[in-house]
């Protein structure tokens, strides 16, 4: 993997890049669709790269690994093959879903083990056998196996969470440095700063994981539930620290304002299941501001979803209809509105790296922010 810096803000810390894969090319900041299980819930792989243009999208180990398993993806030839996606694809190492899983897992030094949501089978993920399990899949770009904490989090909790993360990291760094990809092509394995919402945690974290220098660092235990302000106060602190060359990945954010602060404070990289989640229960993020389609007051509007949106389906159907579709629990409606919001959001990220490029930025997010919240 290649990152190349093309430009950086004079009034902040935001930066245009370009990242090379083996399965092209990604220009950052970037957002990645989720696509949990193989799947970005209700939008089909044509529409990612035709309607949203998504540049990388994102697959979770933990679902992965449990359905439809590891023997089925080796036989496939890997994730790319088996969902037929051509462009990268990055892998979350099931941290944080194991971190979830509150009443049916217990953390050790050697792992984790879990019991399956979905059999209640006992299982156990180190920090090993999830770059093993990374290799089959074969995403681009994996994650090293931490500990995802909770907010709010007891400071000695935190603190021996972020030790241990940094041990496994060693584990992670040390089995994937001697293993090889199974598929012809390189993968990049990225570290995850962790801390909670401890200033000095945060810095001994981002010093720590820096000094693994690997291609790329990602930032986790952010968007756990801490207000806004501790969030983008911890990513300042680890921006601050993070190499300057490496992109920055933080995970599982956001809103469309907390993408906007977070470029301001050196993100290069985003994903969360907030467009698509937030888009079968009706909820639109526009240009002008935030939509909940259920309401009243859309029922009889037959004015296109999005007038200003190049999308197909925001331009040739109404607010009316799509307000009568998730009213209805149709699958369409759920199609439409996650169609919606993903390209909403790569829309967003496209404008933020060209006013980053002609050096517009600043003022520019500024003046977004305060629209992007208002509810219509």
């Amino acid at each position: 993997m290649n990152f190349t810096l093309q430009a950086q803000d004079k009034f902040s810390k935001a930066r245009a890049g370009e990242i090379e894969t083996a399965h092209g090319k990604i220009q950052t900041p970037i957002f990645m669709p989720v696509g949990t299980a193989g799947t970005v819930k209700a939008v089909h792989q044509h529409e990612l790269v035709n309607d949203i243009q998504a540049q990388i999208i994102l697959g979770n180990t933990y679902h992965l690994y449990l359905r439809p398993g590891l023997d089925v993806l080796n036989k496939a030839g890997g994730l790319h093959k088996f969902i037929n996606w051509e462009r990268p694809i990055l892998t979350d190492s099931g941290g944080y879903q194991v971190y979830s899983l509150t009443e049916v897992r217990k953390i050790k030094e050697e792992g984790v083990t879990f019991r399956s949501h979905i059999d209640g089978s006992k299982h156990l993920f180190t920090p090993e056998n999830v770059m093993d399990t990374q290799r089959i899949i074969g995403a681009d770009i994996i994650m090293a196996f931490d500990e995802c904490t909770p907010y709010p989090c007891d400071y000695r909790y935190a603190r021996k969470s972020m030790e241990m993360t940094h041990r496994w990291l060693k584990r992670c760094c040390d089995r994937f440095d001697s293993t090889e990809p199974l598929y012809g092509y390189d993968q990049t394995l990225f570290p995850i700063v962790q801390g909670s919402v401890y200033k000095d945690l945060r810095e001994k974290s981002a010093e720590t994981i820096a000094s693994f220098n690997r291609e790329g660092n990602a930032i986790g235990g952010l968007s756990v539930g801490e207000p806004a302000e501790e969030m983008y106060a911890m990513t300042e602190v680890v921006t601050n620290i993070l190499p300057h060359d490496k992109p920055r990945y933080l995970m599982g954010v956001g809103t469309p304002v907390n993408l906007l602060e977070n470029i301001a404070l050196g993100i290069d990289m985003f994903d969360c299941v907030m467009p698509t989640r937030n888009a079968r229960n009706g909820m639109l993020f526009t240009q002008n501001g935030i939509i909940n389609i259920k309401n009243e007051k859309w029922k009889d509007d037959f004015t296109p979803i999005e007038a200003e949106s190049d999308l197909l389906v925001d331009q040739i159907h109404s607010k009316a209809y799509l307000r009568h579709l998730i009213k209805s629990q149709e699958i369409l409606g759920a199609q439409i509105a996650s169609l919606h919001n993903l390209h909403f959001y790569l829309w967003l990220m496209e404008q933020a790296r060209a006013k980053i490029l002609d050096g517009t930025f600043y003022d520019w997010k500024n003046k977004m922010v305060k629209v992007l919240d208002q509810r219509l």
